[in-house]
């Protein structure tokens, strides 16, 4: 019995490692490859949340650290470049990569191969500065205002856009070619037990959130929630109309969308 427990407790372990190594730069331990199998990387994704708010803390914490130095519009830059190397741009990427594929009306399969391009156009190029400035604006405006504020924000936009992401990933089947998919593990269906681990674990870091004083209403965070909600139901749509599904791309994209639309809300007014 405890044998079990212990290969239980191992085994999770090295899935919430596997996510922080799909999600992130950060170095993992090699025992965490050994014997990998494909459907790691599918119910890995329970853990996207919680990698969400491991890169939101990291963000905080150079947030914290460069406002003793600078002020709060140079803090955010900086804070937001953290966030950005420490995924390696992932996330930004798919945005860019999103929006030059679906800005214009293209045909499906010609939004499909514009994803694959690795060059950046106009629309891509355009949803990537202004996706960037936004998000350092708001940022800035609310450590101006509340530095306790600004740290829960970063941390619930970066768990509650990964969470997004899953949420779209569970509502949609896979558009791409699933053969030569990226992460070919992500193009199949995501079990059911594992996306209501993802909700339920982005929930949880809400609730955590809104337990810490000096930050928001509980009014607030329920517009976060509702934000989410209504980011998802967009991406939802857009995606079932220009490609039958969602991609890798897509989802950078939801992650994205999501995190400025926390921004907005909790720095609104």
């Amino acid at each position: 019995m405890v044998h079990r427990w212990h290969a239980l407790v191992l085994h999770e372990l090295r899935l919430a490692l596997v996510a922080v190594q799909f999600l992130t730069r950060v170095p993992v331990p090699g025992w965490v490859g050994h014997g990998f199998q494909a459907d790691w990387l599918n119910t890995c994704v329970r853990y996207f949340p919680a990698v969400g708010a491991l890169v939101g803390t990291f963000g905080a914490a150079v947030l914290w650290v460069a406002l003793w130095w600078w002020p709060p519009a140079v803090a955010a830059v900086l804070a937001v470049a953290a966030t950005v190397w420490l995924t390696g741009a992932f996330h930004e990427d798919g945005l860019a990569d999103t929006f030059d594929a679906l800005g214009g009306y293209v045909p499906r399969e010609k939004a499909l191969a514009i994803m694959k391009d690795s060059r950046i156009g106009t629309y891509g190029a355009a949803a990537l500065v202004l996706g960037l400035g936004l998000r350092v604006v708001l940022l800035a405006a609310l450590a101006s205002v509340n530095l306790t504020a600004a740290l829960l924000a970063l941390v619930a936009a970066h768990a509650v856009g990964r969470t997004a992401a899953v949420g779209v990933m569970a509502w949609l089947p896979y558009a791409g070619d699933a053969e030569h998919a990226k992460a070919k593990p992500l193009a199949l269906a995501v079990p059911r037990a594992t996306v209501v681990l993802a909700l339920v674990a982005g929930v949880a870091v809400l609730f955590g959130l809104a337990g810490v004083p000096g930050g928001f209403t509980p009014s607030r965070w329920l517009a976060v929630a509702g934000a989410a909600v209504v980011a998802v139901v967009a991406m939802h749509r857009w995606l079932r109309r220009r490609l039958g599904g969602y991609t890798g791309d897509a989802l950078g994209a939801t992650e994205q969308l999501t995190e400025m639309a926390v921004l907005l809300v909790l720095a609104a007014a």
